[in-house]
């Protein structure tokens, strides 16, 4: 398999879910409001043998010219948006689902962004999104989804899609989230969103008042890592600036 991390680039993040672009280059992170963490946000490509699978979408936001940064990022990858043949959504926050739309700014209208993919979501994670007020759901940039013919609505803690992708619901980090495992042949991709977003947060056991169960989060994480150690997983971080694919064979 083939992984394409789609870095949409470095941002930092508080109390008030804005996502603000940090240069790591050129800005300190102390100049930001206390409590701000540095993320990354990056989508990532996986190309199997019969798919071009796409986990999680991104913020959703456009380049000057108009053109979504995801397709930008695929197109330069050397892939066609509408090559993309299923869709993984982790959860609905808006920093993993804000690119399941597209957005014309001239004319306020909205299309779905992968219109020739299948989607796969957790249907309480939508009924969530859409049920409550919260500034980590944008509720108008999911909604289409209900509409949408190709969306598969998993219902299930634990299931499969095509033999050879397993999704398991964990409501860690959010309510109703849900990991991802990927395997072809004698190669397991693991996804864990935002439930393990980073290297470091594996290596060491800590609890995060963001999550909605950080305990189970920093239990996972080391369930998962002593899994990963023992049969090779890839690692998949969506928030990790400099180590967005780890393979525990590369570990020295």
């Amino acid at each position: 398999m083939t992984i394409i991390p789609l870095s949409e680039g470095s941002f930092t993040i508080d109390k008030t879910k804005v996502f603000v672009p940090f240069n790591t280059a050129t800005e300190i992170l102390n100049s930001r409001p206390i409590g701000s963490l540095l993320v990354e946000i990056q989508p990532f490509l996986v190309v199997t043998k019969n798919d071009l699978i796409l986990i999680d979408t991104g913020l959703g936001y456009n380049m000057s010219n108009g053109v979504p940064q995801i397709y930008y990022n695929l197109e330069k990858a050397g892939y066609n948006p509408s090559q993309i043949t299923k869709v993984l959504m982790s959860h609905l926050h808006k920093d993993h689902a804000g690119g399941i739309t597209t957005r014309n700014y001239s004319t306020g209208e909205q299309f779905i962004a992968f219109p020739y993919a299948t989607y796969y979501v957790q249907r309480r994670e939508y009924e969530y999104a859409m049920g409550i007020g919260s500034a980590s759901y944008v509720q108008s940039d999911i909604q289409i989804l209900e509409e949408f013919s190709k969306v598969v609505w998993l219902e299930d803690d634990h299931g499969f899609i095509d033999n050879y992708i397993e999704y398991q619901l964990t409501g860690a980090h959010s309510k109703f989230h849900q990991v991802f495992f990927i395997q072809e042949e004698n190669e397991l991709i693991f996804f864990g969103g935002d439930d393990a977003p980073q290297l470091q947060q594996m290596k060491s056991r800590f609890v995060a008042k963001y999550d909605f169960d950080g305990k189970k989060c920093m239990e996972l994480r080391r369930v998962w890592w002593e899994a990963g150690q023992e049969k090779g997983w890839k690692y998949l971080f969506y928030h990790d600036i400099s180590s967005p694919v780890f393979h525990h064979s590369s570990l020295t």
